[in-house]
């Protein structure tokens, strides 16, 4: 179960909603009545670090044997999608 504070009331009393993320404890901070942030013990950070980078690898690992593209033709294809978009830039162009 998580706590809803709003974001004037965690930084009032920021060492205690500390506290209570190293206890284990999940805060979810408000604005507006908005949730717009959580501040979670930091195993609950890790384990969604170590989730995402499994899956990233099992998306990569799923691709493995697909097709791969050269940086010429890479650059060949965005350059000429750009210059039909109308947003294509030559080496001489001003940024």
């Amino acid at each position: 179960m998580s706590e809803n504070v709003t974001i004037r009331e965690a930084r009032a009393h920021l060492a205690e909603v500390v506290d209570k993320a190293e206890a284990g404890e999940v805060t979810v901070l408000t604005r507006k009545g908005k949730r717009v942030a959580a501040l979670v013990p930091i195993e609950v950070l890790d384990a969604l670090d170590e989730a995402a980078d499994e899956l990233a690898a099992r998306e990569a690992e799923r691709h493995r044997d697909d097709p791969t593209v050269g940086m010429a033709e890479l650059l060949a294809d965005l350059f000429e999608s750009g210059a039909r978009d109308g947003g294509g830039h030559t080496a001489g162009d001003a940024a």
